[in-house]
């Protein structure tokens, strides 16, 4: 029985794909582990983490856009690297949701509902403004060839993408699930205390 094995460059891509999948774990337990000591609960990181798989699927719509209308892109290393960066970038946009209206609720007394309303209210602007510099800024990095360019370009479509996605989604679902997590937390909040 004769037995064929990868070796060279395809091996070396293998483990690198390998390597790079426990990076993007690494990542996002890492990032969950960091928020959960900076709000000190569990449930508010969480929440926040639901936009990262929306993110991923942005990312791999922008490289899927790119592909289609500008040249082949194969998902190589630094592609896969780009996933890796979306993870630190797209949380941004849930934090200043979840922490806007934790200080509603705290500092203004707000009911859970209002305080997420004002807080998205309050956010969208600045949201805006962080997401339209940075997909502008990464567009050149896209769209223009260059010496080396495209070295860069799958990591570019795969940011573009993910940031554009992650924000539609993350301004409808970040408050809703907030919310629910709230409602949560204040059921089991009832259920415990003693009558």
């Amino acid at each position: 029985l004769e037995r064929a094995t990868l070796s060279g460059s395809a091996d070396k891509l293998t483990q690198t794909f390998n390597v790079m999948q426990f990076n993007f774990v690494l990542a996002i337990v890492i990032t969950y582990l960091l928020m959960a000591a900076l709000f000190e609960s569990f449930l508010y990181p969480f929440v926040i983490m639901f936009s990262v798989p929306l993110a991923a699927l942005g990312g791999f719509l922008g490289l899927a856009v790119f592909n289609a209308f500008v040249t082949y892109q194969a998902l190589d290393v630094l592609t896969m690297l780009g996933f890796i960066v979306l993870v630190g970038i797209t949380v941004n946009n849930a934090i200043l949701l979840v922490h806007q209206s934790l200080n509603h609720m705290r500092e203004e007394g707000m009911k859970a509902q209002e305080a997420i309303r004002e807080s998205v209210r309050n956010r969208i602007r600045p949201i805006f403004m962080t997401v339209t510099t940075t997909v502008f800024a990464m567009m050149p990095l896209v769209l223009f060839p260059g010496a080396g360019s495209e070295l860069y370009r799958g990591l570019g479509s795969v940011v573009v993408g993910g940031l554009i996605v992650s924000t539609v989604f993350t301004l409808f679902l970040v408050p809703a699930l907030l919310s629910l997590a709230l409602d949560f937390r204040a059921a089991i909040g009832r259920w415990l205390r003693p009558v």
